[in-house]
């Protein structure tokens, strides 16, 4: 493949990249920014289930790259420019060198993403998440545990932002998910489609290390702080996990992590 040397921060073609930080609040009308080496080979990949767009990195590691941009499709341009020249691209120093654009894959209804799922399948429903940081800490655990998917309610931040897909180690382009409904239809989503629907709070009185196993099981996770709704509350089974010290809640994406692990482990 061809990379195509860029000498000039206003070059139009990488106008996508420009001024990336403003350009994450205002949105990208269905594209997305990814950053550094990982989520690019993620971007790249066979599991992605998002179409690469473009690529611009530094020439510093464009050798060490060889292989990753050989696995872009043919038709995606890769750009490469001088580290003050993509600085003056991204407007800020990036010192990984490294930015791809992608395309969100399309918008899947509930039922769907659901119907193909396993009987043993474990979800993950996330309800009023905000924090870029927790969302892409929910994709990373749901991809190392195996999770069949992501569900987010219309209260989400965009799971599609830099960093929550750069915390998330690449996963948000590889987890397939479903977006936009109230947490209230979610959660009739899912049973629905015959999930077990469990929430988690702190104020449980049934300990997940006892819940039982197997079948179809939803994981359902509210926002640091407010927790879960009692409206959300009181459509599923709740469950909780003990504590001692004193604390009596653990980071969303942590809590999430335990969970996943229980309900995923085979033995």
């Amino acid at each position: 493949m061809a990379v195509i040397p860029i000498d000039d921060p206003l070059d139009p073609r990488v106008a996508a990249f420009r001024d990336i930080r403003e350009r994450d609040l205002t949105g990208r009308q269905g594209l997305f920014v990814a950053e550094g080496e990982v989520v690019l080979r993620v971007l790249a990949s066979p599991a992605s289930l998002c179409r690469p767009v473009a690529a611009l990195i530094a020439e510093k590691r464009i050798l060490g790259l060889a292989d990753v941009i050989e696995a872009l499709p043919p038709e995606t341009p890769v750009w490469s420019a001088s580290q003050s020249v993509l600085d003056g691209v991204a407007g800020f120093h990036l010192h990984r060198g490294i930015l791809a654009l992608g395309e969100k894959p399309a918008p899947r209804p509930l039922s769907e993403q659901l119907a193909g799922a396993s009987e043993d399948a474990v979800v993950v429903a996330a309800c009023g998440i905000g924090n870029h940081d927790n969302m892409g800490g929910i994709f990373r655990a749901a991809a190392a545990f195996g999770a069949a998917a992501v569900l987010l309610d219309d209260r989400c931040c965009d799971p599609f932002y830099r960093k929550a897909i750069r915390v998330s180690v690449g996963a948000v382009l590889r987890t397939p998910m479903a977006t936009g409904l109230t947490g209230a239809d979610l959660i009739d989503g899912l049973k629905a489609a015959g999930f077990r629907v469990l929430a988690m709070t702190p104020s449980s009185p049934a300990p997940l290390h006892l819940a039982a196993r197997g079948g179809r099981t939803a994981i359902v996770l509210g926002a640091e702080g407010p927790g879960l709704p009692t409206h959300l509350l009181e459509r599923c089974e709740t469950v909780g996990i003990p504590m001692s010290g004193g604390f009596d809640s653990l980071n969303v994406g942590t809590a999430g992590a335990i969970a996943l692990h229980h309900f995923t482990r085979k033995a």
